[in-house]
Protein backbone atom coordinates (compact mmCIF):
# COMPACT_ATOMS: atom_id res chain seq x y z
CA UNK A 1 0.00 0.00 0.00
CA UNK A 2 1.60 3.34 -0.96
CA UNK A 3 2.00 5.59 1.64
CA UNK A 4 0.66 9.36 1.95
CA UNK A 5 2.55 12.11 2.34
CA UNK A 6 1.64 14.35 5.24
CA UNK A 7 0.07 17.89 4.69
CA UNK A 8 1.99 21.14 5.36
CA UNK A 9 0.64 21.50 9.54
CA UNK A 10 1.51 17.93 9.85
CA UNK A 11 4.78 18.86 8.27
CA UNK A 12 5.43 21.54 10.88
CA UNK A 13 4.72 19.48 13.61
CA UNK A 14 6.91 16.92 12.72
CA UNK A 15 9.69 19.47 12.61
CA UNK A 16 9.23 21.50 15.20
CA UNK A 17 9.36 17.96 17.61
CA UNK A 18 12.35 16.66 16.10
CA UNK A 19 14.99 18.71 14.53
CA UNK A 20 17.72 16.61 12.38
CA UNK A 21 19.95 19.52 12.96
CA UNK A 22 20.67 21.90 15.66
CA UNK A 23 19.93 25.47 15.05
CA UNK A 24 23.12 27.41 13.77
CA UNK A 25 24.35 29.80 16.41
CA UNK A 26 25.36 33.08 14.86
CA UNK A 27 29.32 33.71 15.08
CA UNK A 28 30.17 35.98 18.14
CA UNK A 29 31.04 39.71 17.44
CA UNK A 30 34.16 41.03 16.81
CA UNK A 31 34.33 43.07 20.00
CA UNK A 32 34.17 39.93 21.82
CA UNK A 33 37.14 38.48 20.19
CA UNK A 34 39.37 42.06 20.10
CA UNK A 35 38.54 43.00 23.55
CA UNK A 36 41.06 40.12 24.89
CA UNK A 37 43.63 40.56 22.49
CA UNK A 38 43.61 44.37 22.79
CA UNK A 39 43.74 43.97 27.30
CA UNK A 40 46.76 41.50 26.47
CA UNK A 41 48.70 44.54 24.55
CA UNK A 42 47.73 46.64 26.80
CA UNK A 43 48.93 44.51 29.71
CA UNK A 44 52.41 43.93 27.93
CA UNK A 45 52.99 47.50 26.08
CA UNK A 46 50.81 49.42 28.08
CA UNK A 47 48.98 52.85 27.24
CA UNK A 48 51.03 54.36 24.61
CA UNK A 49 51.13 58.07 23.98
CA UNK A 50 47.84 58.89 21.95
CA UNK A 51 46.22 58.50 25.38
CA UNK A 52 48.02 60.83 26.76
CA UNK A 53 47.97 63.26 23.47
CA UNK A 54 43.92 62.99 23.55
CA UNK A 55 43.66 64.48 27.68
CA UNK A 56 47.07 66.35 27.80
CA UNK A 57 45.64 69.76 28.55
CA UNK A 58 43.97 67.83 31.39
CA UNK A 59 47.33 66.19 32.71
CA UNK A 60 49.78 68.93 31.73
CA UNK A 61 47.51 72.31 32.88
CA UNK A 62 46.90 75.12 30.28
CA UNK A 63 49.95 76.58 30.36
CA UNK A 64 52.21 73.33 29.67
CA UNK A 65 49.98 72.01 27.06
CA UNK A 66 50.68 75.21 24.86
CA UNK A 67 54.62 74.41 24.78
CA UNK A 68 54.59 70.71 25.36
CA UNK A 69 53.56 67.47 23.24
CA UNK A 70 53.52 63.81 24.30
CA UNK A 71 55.94 62.13 21.64
CA UNK A 72 56.20 58.73 22.57
CA UNK A 73 56.20 56.45 25.68
CA UNK A 74 58.65 54.18 25.71
CA UNK A 75 58.81 51.12 28.31
CA UNK A 76 61.60 50.10 29.95
CA UNK A 77 63.20 46.62 31.29
CA UNK A 78 64.08 47.59 34.67
CA UNK A 79 61.62 50.15 35.87
CA UNK A 80 58.83 52.48 34.65
CA UNK A 81 58.81 53.92 31.10
CA UNK A 82 60.63 56.80 30.09
CA UNK A 83 58.23 59.71 28.39
CA UNK A 84 59.77 62.01 25.44
CA UNK A 85 58.17 65.42 25.18
CA UNK A 86 58.25 67.87 22.16
CA UNK A 87 58.63 70.98 23.92
CA UNK A 88 59.52 74.65 22.16
CA UNK A 89 63.12 75.72 22.03
CA UNK A 90 63.08 78.64 24.31
CA UNK A 91 60.44 76.58 27.03
CA UNK A 92 63.15 73.58 27.66
CA UNK A 93 64.59 74.98 30.40
CA UNK A 94 61.58 75.99 32.20
CA UNK A 95 60.14 72.28 31.09
CA UNK A 96 62.99 70.14 32.96
CA UNK A 97 62.72 72.45 35.78
CA UNK A 98 59.22 71.00 36.06
CA UNK A 99 59.65 67.69 35.33
CA UNK A 100 59.00 66.50 38.75
CA UNK A 101 55.49 68.00 38.62
CA UNK A 102 54.93 67.07 35.27
CA UNK A 103 55.59 63.33 35.78
CA UNK A 104 53.76 63.43 39.31
CA UNK A 105 51.30 64.97 36.61
CA UNK A 106 51.24 61.57 34.27
CA UNK A 107 51.73 58.91 37.00
CA UNK A 108 47.83 60.41 38.31
CA UNK A 109 46.33 59.48 34.74
CA UNK A 110 48.27 56.15 33.90
CA UNK A 111 48.60 54.77 36.75
CA UNK A 112 51.69 55.44 40.12
CA UNK A 113 54.94 53.96 38.99
CA UNK A 114 54.05 53.84 34.85
CA UNK A 115 56.08 56.84 34.43
CA UNK A 116 59.76 56.88 35.43
CA UNK A 117 61.99 59.97 33.65
CA UNK A 118 60.84 62.56 31.42
CA UNK A 119 62.64 62.98 28.07
CA UNK A 120 63.02 66.54 26.31
CA UNK A 121 63.19 66.78 22.64
CA UNK A 122 62.98 70.45 21.30
CA UNK A 123 61.29 70.95 17.92
CA UNK A 124 58.35 73.52 17.22
CA UNK A 125 54.92 72.11 19.35
CA UNK A 126 51.56 72.25 17.07
CA UNK A 127 48.94 74.75 19.20
CA UNK A 128 46.25 72.65 20.31
CA UNK A 129 42.71 72.79 18.51
CA UNK A 130 40.80 74.69 21.37
CA UNK A 131 43.89 77.54 21.42
CA UNK A 132 43.29 77.69 17.25
CA UNK A 133 39.76 78.26 17.64
CA UNK A 134 39.99 80.61 20.15
CA UNK A 135 42.09 82.92 17.86
CA UNK A 136 39.93 82.32 14.92
CA UNK A 137 37.29 83.74 17.66
CA UNK A 138 39.17 86.38 18.70
CA UNK A 139 40.55 87.51 14.59
CA UNK A 140 36.24 87.81 14.16
CA UNK A 141 35.90 90.14 16.99
CA UNK A 142 38.49 92.11 15.80
CA UNK A 143 37.12 92.67 12.18
CA UNK A 144 33.61 92.95 13.80
CA UNK A 145 34.64 95.84 15.86
CA UNK A 146 31.58 98.31 15.66
CA UNK A 147 32.37 102.20 14.43
CA UNK A 148 32.91 105.41 16.05
CA UNK A 149 30.04 107.51 16.38
CA UNK A 150 29.92 110.49 14.32
CA UNK A 151 31.15 113.00 17.09
CA UNK A 152 34.12 111.19 18.29
CA UNK A 153 34.89 110.35 14.67
CA UNK A 154 35.19 114.23 13.64
CA UNK A 155 37.18 115.22 17.14
CA UNK A 156 39.48 112.25 16.24
CA UNK A 157 40.34 113.92 12.11
CA UNK A 158 40.20 117.16 14.06
CA UNK A 159 43.26 116.02 16.11
CA UNK A 160 45.25 114.68 13.05
CA UNK A 161 44.01 117.64 10.15
CA UNK A 162 47.68 119.18 10.29
CA UNK A 163 49.52 115.54 9.51
CA UNK A 164 50.40 114.40 5.93
CA UNK A 165 48.02 111.97 4.60
CA UNK A 166 49.83 108.80 4.24
CA UNK A 167 50.42 105.68 6.06
CA UNK A 168 51.36 107.43 9.11
CA UNK A 169 48.30 109.30 9.05
CA UNK A 170 46.35 106.28 8.57
CA UNK A 171 48.17 104.31 11.06
CA UNK A 172 47.00 106.79 13.47
CA UNK A 173 43.39 107.09 12.72
CA UNK A 174 43.37 102.86 13.33
CA UNK A 175 45.17 103.45 17.03
CA UNK A 176 43.06 106.18 18.03
CA UNK A 177 39.61 104.58 16.60
CA UNK A 178 40.97 101.49 18.89
CA UNK A 179 41.71 103.51 21.55
CA UNK A 180 38.25 104.94 21.82
CA UNK A 181 36.71 101.85 21.32
CA UNK A 182 38.57 100.51 23.99
CA UNK A 183 37.61 103.86 26.70
CA UNK A 184 33.70 103.26 25.40
CA UNK A 185 34.21 99.44 26.41
CA UNK A 186 33.62 98.02 22.82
Amino acid sequence: MPRRLPDSAETMRILARCRTRPARRPPPTAGRGLGKFIKGLEERFGQGPDVLRARWREIAGETLALRTEPVKLVKSRTGGATLELKVDGPAAALIQHQAPEVLARVNLFLGEGTVAKLRIVQGRVKPPVAALAAAEVAKARRRRAQPLDAAKEAELEEGLAKVQDGPLKRALLRLGREVLRAEDGR
